[in-house]
This record gives structure tokens, C-alpha cells and sequence, in this order.
């Protein structure tokens, strides 16, 4: 799960299980897709949220509410940008605990959430990661 599909030079690359945000016919070129998107400052890390299963395992199909709950409490988001001064050597002496395109895991509603043309995305702290994981799926909170 952790291969990314390819694309287009500047376009926002998501992996499977991860819906692209829904986009405005102003923003039709994937050049212009890319740069809506903030860039993180600082030590922080901007991340996506893992899109719910739409069904149970039994195959019920589940209400919105409860996938709305269940993107919101993920414990698991996709690291998509990291800012410049993130993973400093002096405060994180063994190395960066996670890179862009990583699967990581952190406190429930952690960071600073924001919506960008219908999708949610997370700024968060990087010392906030607690985990990489290279399959999210079947992860969930406890």
C-alpha cells in the first residue's frame, strides 16, 4: 500500500485509499492542483487523512456520519510535505522520524486541521509522529 501512483510533474501524489481533493474548474492544471495545497513552516509536517471504507467487513455499507468519524479519529495519516526546519539534527540526533510518502501514526485529532476543496489535511508538529507504517489499513483507534 505504500507505492504511490504515478503522475504528472507538480501534481499532488496520493496512494491508493487516499481520494484526491475534489477541485474547482479554476483549478483544472495539475500544476495549479499542487500549489493550492500550504506549504508547511517551520517544523511541521503537512499530512492527509486516510479515506474510510465505505462498507463494514460484512459488507454493510456504512453512513456517512460514521465514516466521517472514523477519517476524523484516524490515528493514520500520509505525510505529503515536510517543512524546512523539520527533523532538526540537534533536537533529533538519530535522523528524521518519518520522510514524505510515509504512513504515519499519531494521537487521535492531532494538529491543526484544515479543509482544502473538500478534503481534509493536517498540519502537524514532527515530533508529534509516533510510528511509520507501510500498510495503514486495518488500523484504527482504539
Amino acid at each position: 500500500m505504500s507505492e504511490a501512483i504515478a503522475v504528472p510533474e507538480n501534481e499532488l501524489i496520493l496512494p491508493p485509499g487516499i481520494k484526491a481533493p475534489e477541485v474547482d474548474s479554476e483549478y483544472e492544471s495539475a500544476e495549479v492542483k499542487a500549489k493550492a495545497l500550504p506549504e508547511p513552516k517551520g517544523w511541521r509536517l503537512l499530512c492527509a487523512l486516510i479515506d474510510p471504507d465505505d462498507t463494514y467487513e460484512s459488507g454493510l455499507v456504512k453512513a456517512d456520519a460514521t465514516k466521517q468519524v472514523e477519517e476524523l479519529t484516524s490515528p493514520v495519516l500520509f505525510v505529503i510535505k515536510i517543512g524546512p526546519t523539520a527533523y532538526d539534527p540537534e533536537k533529533f540526533p538519530e535522523g528524521p522520524w518519518c520522510k514524505e510518502g510515509d504512513f504515519v501514526i499519531t494521537r487521535p485529532y492531532t494538529g491543526t486541521r484544515i479543509k482544502i476543496h473538500g478534503k481534509e489535511f493536517r498540519l502537524i508538529n514532527d515530533d508529534q509522529v509516533e510510528a511509520t507504517v507501510e500498510d495503514p489499513r486495518g488500523i484504527s483507534r482504539v
